[in-house]
Formats: structure tokens, sequence, C-alpha cells
């Protein structure tokens, strides 16, 4: 059970925020209801993760994988369930999903093991080594380099609200 109450969102006030957010995620899932306590956060979210979500470059399935990830690493049930039929509809397999959930990368190909890694050190370690760097520097150039770790670090913000708020799932 959520720790707070969730915003109104019959409240005459953020209709065009939630309009907004019911024309780009299909419905008002309980996370935007729960930001919609704070419409300058919750829009500022909105922004944030379309961004990451629908307007970067980053293959899909990759932002699929490292989102599952950090949910994994994270403990984010919510997260975890509410990404999973896309990554699924990206490309990811059943047995991927549950390789990600074991720590078993076999069934990863070396571009997707390296980006897995990486996304383990900066959600474990912040940090990120230089020999694990230099793995994903193989197989992305600097804009899917910056896509991929904001894509990481936005997921972590995601799971990090989601968990301390207790968040319930739809």
């Amino acid at each position: 059970m959520a720790r707070i109450n969730y915003a109104d969102i019959t409240n005459p006030v953020i209709k065009p925020l939630v309009e907004r957010i019911q024309n780009e995620r299909s419905s008002v899932p309980n996370l935007y209801k729960m930001l919609l306590n704070s419409t300058p956060v919750a829009e500022g979210w909105l922004n944030y993760l379309t961004a990451i979500r629908q307007k970067s470059g980053l293959s899909p399935k990759i932002r699929e994988l490292l989102i599952m990830r950090v949910a994994v690493l994270n403990k984010a049930d919510y997260e975890f369930e509410q990404h999973l039929p896309i990554a699924i509809k990206e490309g990811c397999t059943q047995a991927q999903v549950d390789g990600l959930k074991a720590d078993d990368l076999r069934l990863f190909d070396e571009q997707e093991r390296a980006t897995i890694l990486y996304c383990d050190e900066m959600t474990r370690d912040i940090r990120v080594k230089d020999t694990t760097f230099a793995a994903i520097r193989k197989f992305f150039n600097d804009k899917e380099i910056v896509e991929i770790t904001a894509t990481i670090a936005a997921y972590n913000m995601v799971s990090r609200f989601l968990e301390a708020i207790q968040v319930d799932h739809e």
C-alpha cells in the first residue's frame, strides 16, 4: 500500500497535464497519480521519461534490457511488471528476462552483455570501471553512450521513487 495518497486526477487544475499523460501513456498509471501530487515534478518527469523512452535513438531492445535490469537490481517489482510486456514486444525473450533475474548472461550477445555490465556497475557502484566503459565503447558512439547512461540513470530514479513511496501495482 502506498505510503501517501494518490493525487485526485479529476482536479480541474491538473486536467491538462492528466490529459497529456493519458495521451502519451494511454492511461494514468499509479506512478503518475503519485507524481501528480506535485505538478511541476510530474511535468518534468513526463518530459524526461518521454525523451528517454520515445525520442532517443537507442535500440528499443537495449533500452528495455536496461530498464528491466535496473528493476531487478533495485528490487523494483512495479517497474519490472510495467516493462515486461514492452521488453517482450521489443525482442527480449522470456529466457533472457529470466537470465536478467538470475544473473545469467549466457543468452545475451557480446554487445548486450557489455551494456548490462555497464548498467550493473552504474546501479550498484555508481562509478564505472575503465574496462567496462571500454567494452561498451566498442559497440556504441557518443550519442548512444549518453542515451544508455541516461536510461540507466532515469530508471534508477524511477525505481527509487516507486520503492520509497511503495506505489501500488496497477
